[in-house]
């Protein structure tokens, strides 16, 4: 039986570490009942620990519970590290090393963010991250050709392992019913805040509004919790007052509830063409894009690098970022055009497996194994 440590942030907390987390550790189980997994949970200084069973330990951002967290992901065969700049205490994130510095078993380090050009100061804290890591696992080729590229990482250190995703089998009887609304339905969903682009989402609005097409857009979300701890609701209000501005209001509609799985995956199901308008030129994962692929819905994206390298083969239309014409020139495209829709979503059909969670934590589960083959070997 094997057992695994994961370091990380946690529900309740909300944050897409925190959903993957628990999702990987679900589906570790799931493939296999006898599989133990504990996590030692993150905190941001807001939350308190041991809110779930699964949670055997903490980290606050301090550092201070470092010893407890290490002794604790030491009692499980593999140690599993979720990493972003964010989430860890001391000069972007550096505290983690603390940690890894202390844990005896194997480590695999996730890396959900890889920056083409890090400050000094960052690519130090990642190179030692990965010094201390037995593998490192990215979530998309981009990410690994960067860790390669621009930190140096030997490709033979670095697996690359898809964010994972509910697969969509048919459609729910509520997404059948929504599906024949008059108006077609454009989705964005996500923790909402500056750089989501969702203003040049409704900028896009008026654009379609212009040549008659008419769609509803739904955002769904709530603002991030770090957002709305520095800013209040001041992103999303300039988004009310932005489709005032431009005579859109009545086609938009925020939703703000934290929709859980079940009814969120019902509204992607029932969405006509999901819209990522994202600014980041940046971002080499994103668990929302995957959602979208997997669930088989026509994506429109702007050209950040993991919707470039999922999209290109046909799932999806990549427009210019900040470029609300060419997106509403993509949208009426899906939209209006008979067979696009039905092609993007053919070709996600494709691809969506590789990213069904059961088979994404099985190859946790594989890697795992190689690195305590290896390790036996080295034992003998």
């Amino acid at each position: 039986m094997a057992t695994f440590g994961v370091l990380s942030t946690y529900p309740p907390a909300a944050c897409g570490l925190a959903t993957f987390s628990q999702s990987l550790r679900d589906h570790l189980i799931a493939g296999d009942p006898s599989c133990d997994v504990g996590v030692v949970q993150v905190l941001d200084g807001t939350q308190e620990d041991g809110r779930r069973l699964e949670v055997v330990a903490a980290l606050d951002a301090e550092g201070v519970r470092t010893e407890a967290a290490a002794e604790a992901l030491n009692r499980y065969d593999t140690v599993i590290v979720q990493h972003e700049y964010g989430i860890y205490g001391g000069r972007d994130g550096e505290n983690v090393t603390d940690v890894l510095d202390a844990v005896r078993r194997p480590v695999i380090v996730v890396l959900h963010t890889v920056l083409t050009e890090p400050s000094e100061h960052q690519r130090d804290v990642l190179e030692n991250i990965v010094e201390r890591a037995d593998r490192v696992v990215v979530l998309s080729r981009t990410a690994a050709r960067r860790l390669t590229k621009v930190y140096r990482v030997p490709p033979e250190n670095v697996e690359v392992i898809p964010h994972g995703a509910r697969v969509a089998s048919r459609p729910h009887k509520l997404a059948q019913a929504l599906h024949h609304m008059k108006r077609p339905t454009i989705l964005t969903w996500g923790l909402i805040g500056p750089g989501k682009g969702i203003e040049w989402a409704i900028d896009a609005l008026a654009e379609l509004r212009a040549v008659g097409v008419e769609p509803r857009y739904l955002v769904v979300g709530r603002t991030h919790p770090k957002v709305l701890e520095r800013q209040g609701e001041a992103y999303r209000d300039s988004l009310k007052e932005r489709a005032v501005q431009r005579g859109v209001e009545d086609l938009v509609e925020f939703d703000a509830a934290y929709e859980g799985d079940r009814r969120l995956h019902q509204i992607i199901d029932a969405s006509d063409v999901v819209l990522l308008p994202y600014d980041s030129r940046e971002q080499v994962t994103s668990g929302v894009l995957i959602e979208a692929v997997a669930a088989r819905r026509p994506i429109v994206a702007t050209e950040f690098p993991h919707a470039v390298e999922l999209l290109g083969d046909g799932a999806g239309a990549l427009v210019p970022h900040r470029d609300p014409v060419a997106m509403a020139r993509a949208l009426r495209h899906v939209l209006t055009v008979p067979g696009v829709a039905a092609d993007m979503t053919a070709q996600g059909a494709r691809v969506a497996p590789a990213f069904a969670w059961p088979a994404v934590a099985q190859r946790y589960r594989a890697l795992a194994g190689d690195l305590a083959g290896a390790a036996a070997r080295l034992a003998a």
